[in-house]
């Protein structure tokens, strides 16, 4: 299903027409103001890659360039790009880990759960 973008030449807002088939005739509206007075954009698109070659970047020398073992912070935004690298939802203790890891020392007193007494 092809989505189209237009800019309203009127109120200079942003719209987007989204078709069933490419071969469908669209006159697009600006739902904004109403106006038929639009100019195409060019829209973003995205490229399938299989499941192998996102692994294979990941694991890229280049990829873990910046990745500190030793420091939290920089395991937890490595750990957060793996995860949306593989396109599925790890869960929210995957989130609640990586969330705290990024936290660094600021949350390691408070790991167990519990305040010293």
């Amino acid at each position: 299903m092809p989505i189209y973008e237009y800019r309203c030449t009127a109120c200079r807002r942003k719209v987007t027409v989204l078709t069933m088939r490419v071969s469908e005739a669209v006159d697009p509206v600006c739902e904004h103001c109403g106006s038929r007075d639009l100019i195409r954009l060019l829209s973003r698109f995205a490229m399938v890659r299989s499941e192998d070659a996102r692994l294979d970047d990941l694991t890229n020398d280049a990829a873990l360039g910046d990745v500190d073992e030793s420091d939290p912070k920089s395991m937890a935004r490595w750990m957060k790009k793996m995860g949306s690298e593989l396109g599925e939802d790890l869960g929210d203790d995957f989130d609640a880990m990586t969330d705290e890891m990024g936290q660094g020392d600021d949350a390691a007193g408070d790991a167990d759960g519990g305040d010293e007494v």
